[in-house]
Order: structure tokens, then sequence, then C-alpha cells
């Protein structure tokens, strides 16, 4: 029954992985999926978890793919590079050149130092403050 029912609601409601207003202006996602608050749509904390484990482990696959020394890093550091691969994408990441390079040469002070002096940082000072911290360190922040 739930394959048939699936099919079906498939078919009957479309499906779109990008947000968008039904036909009554509300908005939604997925097969048919209210997330408008206003109708008191969302999504539950589980499936929240779901969504964040995903982008994570994608995120992880891409990172070792665009920077070669990746594996190199310690924990503490990869996360840090994946926060900020999280907040502006893997292309706003790979911009931030001179930080690459010195964590390439495990030159962990000078790295921090190039993040703090960027748009990034200006736009988000204490998230900036703490990843660059974490890259310094090596520490969890």
């Amino acid at each position: 029954m739930i394959e048939k029912l699936t099919e079906q609601l498939r078919r009957d409601e479309g499906e779109s992985l990008v947000a968008y207003q039904d036909h009554l202006g509300y908005w939604t996602i997925g097969v048919g999926r209210l997330i408008d608050h206003r109708k008191g749509g969302g999504i539950t904390r589980d499936e929240s978890a779901m969504l964040l484990a995903n982008d994570i482990q994608h995120i992880l696959t891409l990172l070792p793919k665009r920077i070669p020394f990746f594996h190199k890093l310690d924990d503490a550091r990869k996360g840090a590079l994946c926060n900020m691969a999280f907040q502006m994408g893997v292309g706003g990441l790979m911009s931030f050149a001179t930080t690459l390079d010195h964590l390439s040469r495990g030159e962990f002070e000078k790295a921090a130092d190039a993040m703090l002096f960027s748009k990034w940082a200006h736009q988000t000072p204490q998230r900036a403050a703490r990843i660059s911290n974490q890259i310094r360190t090596g520490e969890w922040q």
C-alpha cells in the first residue's frame, strides 16, 4: 500500500526539490510538504537533524576533492573548514586562498590571522573569531 500511495502522491502533488508557493500561496517543498509557518507547517527536529547530517556528509565528500591536504588536518581544523563551507559554500571557502595556502604548510597562526582579514569576518565576527581560533589551536570551540 505504501508504495502505491507514494506513487500516487508523487503524481498528484508533483515534487519540487526547492521551496515554492503552492496555488494558495503557502510555502511547500518536496511532495506537497507544507513548510509555511502561517499554516502550522515546518519540519520536526528529527527531520532537521537528518538534513544537517546529509549536509555535513556532502561537505565531507567535497572538501577532500578540493583541498588536497584536507586529510592531513586534525578533526578540529577539518571541522572549522566544514563550518565555513556550510556557511558560505565550498566555493566561498575556496576563495580563502591565503588561508588555505598557510594551512597547507601547517602555518596555523598565519591561517587564522588571514581568516580575520576577510569580508566574512566583518559580516559574522563572533563566528569568525571562534572558527579562526579553532584553526589556530586545533581545539574545538
